[in-house]
């Protein structure tokens, strides 16, 4: 079983640090299970044009193909102006329609202030579920009070890492085993 952590922007470190946490605990507490971190800040992404994933080469191929080949899947991201960044956005747009099928998609957020908690819920899901994905649904949301010196040290944010972690692993290890699609439920009224 593969989970990818990414970390949403170019500029920062706090969204990385957090995703870091949630992937270091997972590959030590989840045997056979391969995590790999996605920071955004290590590759160079072109812009989207609507052409499919076998089109692009270099970075931008080698990142899709790593988000198409996972099993479960982290996206931390920063806020800024009220909304997810830009370079994350442009990741979605590169991806194909269904990238998120059968994949349990958690989420982490960093913000300055509370003021954006909504963010994640208002901007992030809808996307990914769009996108096919099976988002789990209470996300963590971190402040920049909850860091010192670039160390997460707010107890609480960190026992809902590990939260979102074992609910990230028992959600992908349920839909690998079951073979569960999201088209597979109808809802009639």
């Amino acid at each position: 079983m593969k989970i990818v952590g990414i970390s949403g922007s170019i500029v920062g470190s706090k969204t990385r640090i957090a995703v870091e946490h949630v992937l270091k605990y997972i590959s030590n507490q989840y045997e056979s299970v391969e995590v790999e971190l996605i920071d955004l800040k290590d590759y160079e992404l072109v812009f989207s044009d609507g052409r499919s994933v076998e089109s692009y080469t270099g970075d931008t191929r080698l990142v899709l193909e790593k988000i198409l080949d996972s099993d479960g899947v982290l996206i931390g991201t920063p806020t800024f102006q009220a909304s997810i960044p830009g370079t994350l956005k442009n990741l979605f747009d590169l991806l194909p329609m269904d990238a998120f099928r059968n994949k349990t998609v958690g989420i982490l957020a960093t913000a300055g202030s509370a003021k954006h908690y909504l963010v994640p819920e208002q901007h992030l899901k809808p996307i990914l579920t769009y996108m096919l994905g099976w988002v789990l649904p209470k996300y963590v949301f971190i402040e920049e009070k909850d860091f010192t010196n670039y160390v997460l040290t707010n107890q609480n944010v960190l026992d809902r890492l590990i939260i979102l972690a074992d609910q990230l692993m028992q959600s992908t290890r349920q839909i690998k085993e079951n073979k569960i699609e999201p088209s597979s439920f109808s809802f009639k009224p």
